[in-house]
């Protein structure tokens, strides 16, 4: 509503809005965000460090060996009246330096680390790096973004309800998906009157009904809904507000989601309920979690206690954490961090560019590839070509065996 402030990369679907900018870009949300990506990528895993600083001072230390060992013995020899035998310490030097390389190590390691990236790659799960590969078999938590990760980040109708919502719950507390035809003649009249809005709320509705809309007679009212002439009816589809606006009597929801609220000729008639769908293999995912080795499921989002709630309990995740904001998200992710023990790495799994610095600040990010944006595909270890969350256990049980 006007006074509101609004976070820079937030996207106006429909209508005019006049904005006045308050801060710098320096200040503004996706700076602070672009900002904590780039100092999270200097926090990565204690692994990683110790094998760049080993290498740092390992190999120039090898290399002057083996060019002290070629030029310091003829030197001395020169000087005492011996032969320096250049050619013989020639030849050591370069014993020397193949010697110096732990050929094992060097020779097997990379074979069996491109051997685990390329099985990874062939399963659907693009691995960045081989040292991310043996981050990935140490992980011992999870924690996962809702929106987008656990659910598809699709509005769809999941529920029409005339009468009470008991009435259409089914013994999993879920709504049943079969309509009766008084409930379809429900989803028509709220199709027909947000059929010229590009909301997602209104394009879920248009899409449940499934066949060609138009018409012209429709009043948008800001912040509240729309109302409309349907056959001779004045078909009134919007939230709460709208019903107390027009003074009709309307009825709440039990049910976690969007409620679209239905009322024709000043009659209430019913409501329609809307919500996020949760991926078809979230709850096995979390399962094969559990059974790769994973002891902690954690779940972050930006959504209310409830909604957030609901979702972990369906797919089977204990522990939550809700109404967060990209900073807070950081936040979370650094106090569990400091809970983990010894080796055991934390991943986090998420998809949208709020999510970007929690990538780069776990010890492995994990990023939805088809529906991910840019900027946490770019922030991420590994990445999910599908977007399927079944795979992050399938990846686990990849390095693991790559270790072996």
């Amino acid at each position: 509503k006007e006074g509101d402030e609004v976070i820079s990369g937030c996207i106006n679907m429909t209508g005019l809005i006049k904005i006045k900018t308050t801060k710098e870009f320096g200040d503004s949300t996706v700076s602070k965000i672009l900002d904590l990506v780039e100092n999270s990528s200097s926090k990565k895993s204690r692994s990683e460090n110790f094998i760049t600083k080993f290498a740092r001072y390992y190999t120039p230390a090898v290399c002057y060996g083996a060019l002290a060992l070629a030029v310091l013995p003829p030197i001395v020899s020169l000087i005492i009246g011996f032969d320096p035998a250049w050619n013989q310490w020639i030849y050591r030097a370069l014993t020397f330096l193949v010697i110096s390389c732990p050929c094992a190590l060097v020779i097997s390691i990379p074979l069996s680390f491109f051997a685990g990236i390329g099985g990874a790659s062939a399963a659907g799960v693009l691995i960045k790096g081989s040292n991310y590969l043996e981050t990935l078999a140490q992980t011992k938590t999870v924690v996962f973004d809702k929106t987008g990760t656990i659910t598809q980040g699709v509005f769809e109708v999941c529920g029409i309800h005339q009468h009470s919502c008991s009435e259409h719950k089914k013994a999993d507390g879920t709504c049943r998906p079969e309509y009766t035809a008084e409930e379809q003649n429900l989803l028509e009249y709220a199709a027909l009157a947000e059929c010229h809005s590009t909301h997602p709320i209104s394009v879920s509705l248009q899409k449940a009904y499934g066949k060609k809309l138009d018409n012209t007679d429709v009043q948008e009212i800001s912040g509240h809904g729309v109302i409309t002439t349907v056959d001779g009816h004045q078909v009134a589809a919007g939230n709460d507000k709208l019903m107390k606006k027009l003074g009709i009597e309307y009825r709440t929801c039990d049910c976690v989601g969007t409620i679209v609220h239905l009322a024709i000729d000043n009659v209430y008639a019913g409501h329609i309920l809307i919500a996020d769908v949760i991926k078809p293999h979230a709850a096995e995912a979390m399962k094969k979690l559990k059974a790769a080795g994973v002891n902690r499921l954690v779940m972050l989002t930006g959504d209310d206690d409830r909604v957030a709630q609901q979702v972990a309990d369906e797919v089977g995740i204990s522990e939550v954490h809700s109404k967060l904001l990209p900073a807070d998200k950081v936040t979370q992710v650094e106090s569990l961090l400091e809970q983990k023990q010894g080796k055991d790495a934390l991943a986090f799994v998420g998809d949208g560019i709020n999510d970007a610095p929690v990538l780069s600040r776990a010890d492995i990010g994990i990023a939805m590839g088809a529906l991910g944006s840019d900027a946490a595909i770019e922030a991420a270890d590994v990445v999910l070509m599908d977007d399927d969350p079944i795979k992050i256990a399938k990846a686990i049980q990849i390095a693991k065996k790559c270790l072996r």
